[in-house]
């Protein structure tokens, strides 16, 4: 194949017909000495194990270590995958209502499922049901002397919500909670009955998978 070719598929069959390799080779123009922009970006790919969710989390200095791939090519391709992500997050809406768990998965998957270290965020809810505030609470491993309390509802008090749920990811791609996660929730299911400010729900995102409390019985 030559450097010219996905171009030309492109403009011919148009973007859709397109394999995630070829719109790769057309971002980085052209190749290395000997190595075509197809096979420069097969390899990319095969970084990611075939895909673009993984590339778009690899190190970035692994990108550059690659043969071919210099500052230009790798910030084209770095800021390539950045837009992809914010197109994402655009194309799914904040819902009016949180109704049910997946509503508060499609909220944040696109922002907390391919992350490397834990965040956990907080949704602040009116009567009802509507968002009237996200706020990340803390980010790095989870844990109880992290995740305070008083953290957690001072933005949802300043909000005069109603209820809240809380989320957060599993990097390691299982959601199944763990002792801590029970551990941080119990101690804000504890809170927020003394403050009259219930906790609805706490969603873990783990990759294409997540676990409601509140549906498992959790809470």
């Amino acid at each position: 194949m030559t450097t010219d070719q996905p171009r030309e598929r492109l403009w011919t069959l148009g973007p859709g017909a397109l394999t995630a390799a070829e719109m790769l080779a057309n971002l980085l123009g052209t190749g290395a000495r000997g190595v075509s922009a197809a096979s420069l970006a097969a390899r990319l790919l095969a970084l990611g194990d075939g895909s673009l969710r993984r590339l778009a989390v690899r190190p970035r200095a692994e990108l550059l270590r690659e043969a071919g791939v210099g500052p230009a090519k790798g910030a084209r391709l770095v800021a390539a995958l950045e837009l992809g992500a914010r197109l994402a997050r655009e194309v799914r809406p904040p819902p009016a209502r949180i109704r049910e768990p997946e509503d508060v998965v499609r909220l944040f998957e696109g922002r907390l499922r391919d992350l490397a270290v834990e965040e956990f965020h907080l949704v602040a809810l009116d009567s009802q049901s509507q968002v009237l505030r996200e706020v990340l609470v803390t980010r790095g491993l989870l844990d109880s002397s992290l995740v305070h309390p008083r953290e957690v509802f001072r933005p949802a008090i300043a909000e005069a919500a109603a209820g809240i749920i809380v989320v957060h990811n599993h990097p390691s791609g299982d959601p199944t909670p763990s002792a801590e996660d029970r551990a941080v929730t119990r101690q804000l299911v504890a809170a927020g009955q003394l403050l009259d400010l219930p906790v609805y729900d706490h969603v873990i995102i783990a990759g294409d998978r997540f676990v409601s409390f509140a549906t498992a019985g959790l809470l």
